[in-house]
């Protein structure tokens, strides 16, 4: 089967979030099933690309309205990732070093999924399957069978996978002109509440939608910023397939960002010498708990609750814990808590920004991830921090609710039910007496360790869904 992934983000191509990583995991485990499989996304100005060799395979120009873009179509040499990647260069918009937050990211990404199309109907065969990421791809589906230039793809079945359904990237019909020709007929598939919705139209027009756990399908069906009552008229179409990880690059047995590699044998050993290393570089007391967070810190991620809630756990606690925070956005919350660095020092550190070698270490140095989530489509870091022997505590949401089990109901984690400041003090404190014993400790970290959250199931389950709809057909 030859199967076309589009996404905005693949790791370790560029990498903004967990679509990046699902996008650079989900087709090499498709490949390995014997699937031809191609990445595609736009070109950026990253590392990955200047460190490695790409060859052109394909060029053209995107008419958007009255502009003409110049594009090319790079393959990379090897294939390394162990799938087919291509980026597509349009010089004007995509030659800058971050992936979203431009004033024409609206632009920039139709001119992408344009350039996709154009290429796609130019080579010899057609894909068996297109399977679409977020709304930087959702007009993909509608173009395909409704722009009188795709014609070819009329019978390619599409699929879209929501990754975090409340960016839906909406603008306004005065830009009905960037679409290639089609039958005006069709043109209430594009709007949702009054305007183009990028993430509505793949909804409506692709042939499958997939959200990448079945919690989180459930709860888009009431919580999904204004597309819930559509949501719930294509659930006939709708299935939740729990994201996987990449067990080859998260093992502490082989990860070379590691201070010490472990197994599940000697966790307790290993796992020491990375916190030493991680508390020697930010000032604190490796025979403490080490409380951490990894993310973007935003209220979605319940980052918000962490400056009152670390003061709140620090003074309860003083000198009995640690927390250690890695993550950036919103400024305000940054500054909150950078502004607690002074009064508990020796307890308490911050690196604002993202570091991924940083994030391997915490992963494994740590005791407990905190993941006080208000929504979490899937998550992938409570998953990398079970293979680690790191302990999350999590809200119960989407995915969260999916992979964490409370202890207390003989599970691998901590669980909380509200997205709230007490909830989140509660649980340290349910961890502080957990930690002191021992025994207990160490066998919810086995519990984790052994928790298989790999590709291999997922990976084929997005095939039996590619199955179905070519069914269909």
């Amino acid at each position: 089967m030859e199967i076309f992934h589009i996404s905005a983000e693949c790791y370790p191509v560029a990498k903004v979030g967990g679509l990046a990583d699902v996008v650079g995991a989900l087709p090499k485990y498709q490949s390995n099933w014997g699937n031809q499989v191609r990445v595609v996304m736009p070109y950026y100005e990253t590392k990955f690309r200047s460190e490695n060799n790409f060859e052109c395979v394909h060029w053209g120009t995107v008419k958007l309205g009255n502009f003409n873009f110049p594009f090319s179509v790079l393959k990379e040499t090897t294939d390394k990732l162990g799938f087919e990647l291509y980026l597509i260069e349009i010089p004007e918009l995509f030659d800058r070093k971050d992936v979203y937050g431009y004033e024409d990211d609206i632009e920039r990404f139709m001119s992408f999924q344009i350039a996709t199309l154009d290429w796609i109907i130019g080579r010899a065969t057609m894909p068996d399957v297109i399977n679409c990421h977020d709304h930087h791809t959702g007009l993909i589906p509608f173009m395909m069978q409704h722009c009188h230039r795709y014609h070819k793809l009329l019978n390619v079945p599409s699929m879209i996978t929501i990754h975090n359904g409340l960016y839906q990237g909406q603008f306004g019909f005065d830009r009905l002109h960037y679409f290639p020709d089609f039958d005006l007929t069709h043109v209430k598939l594009l709007e949702w509440d009054h305007q183009i919705n990028s993430l509505a139209v793949g909804v409506k027009c692709a042939s499958e939608v997939t959200t990448v756990s079945p919690s989180y399908l459930d709860e888009i069906n009431y919580f999904a910023n204004g597309l819930e009552s559509l949501f719930n008229m294509v659930r006939y179409k709708s299935k939740g397939i729990l994201n996987g990880i990449d067990a080859q690059v998260w093992d502490p047995e082989k990860d070379k960002m590691l201070e010490k590699n472990y197994s599940i044998q000697n966790f307790e050993k290993g796992k020491q010498q990375n916190k030493e290393t991680l508390c020697t570089l930010f000032n604190l007391d490796p025979t403490k708990p080490l409380f951490s967070f990894i993310g973007r810190l935003f209220d979605e991620k319940g980052g918000d609750l962490l400056p009152q809630a670390s003061a709140l756990a620090l003074s309860e606690n003083f000198k009995e814990i640690n927390i250690l925070i890695l993550g950036s956005g919103n400024t305000h919350i940054e500054n909150q808590l950078n502004s607690l660095l002074a009064d508990y020092k020796g307890n308490y550190n911050t690196f604002i920004g993202y570091n991924e070698e940083l994030a391997h270490l915490i992963y494994a140095g740590a005791d407990f991830l905190l993941m006080p989530s208000r929504v979490e489509p899937c998550g992938l870091n409570q998953m990398y921090a079970l293979r680690y022997g790191t302990i999350p505590i999590v809200r119960r949401t989407g995915g969260l609710r999916d992979t964490v089990i409370d202890f207390g109901d003989d599970g691998n984690g901590i669980c909380h039910d509200q997205s709230s400041v007490g909830d989140v003090c509660y649980s340290i404190q349910r961890a502080v007496g957990l930690y002191n014993d021992k025994e207990a400790l160490n066998k919810i970290r086995k519990k984790g360790m052994n928790t298989d959250h790999s590709w291999e199931k997922a990976s084929q389950e997005y095939i039996e869904m590619y199955n179905l709809i070519l069914n269909k057909i």
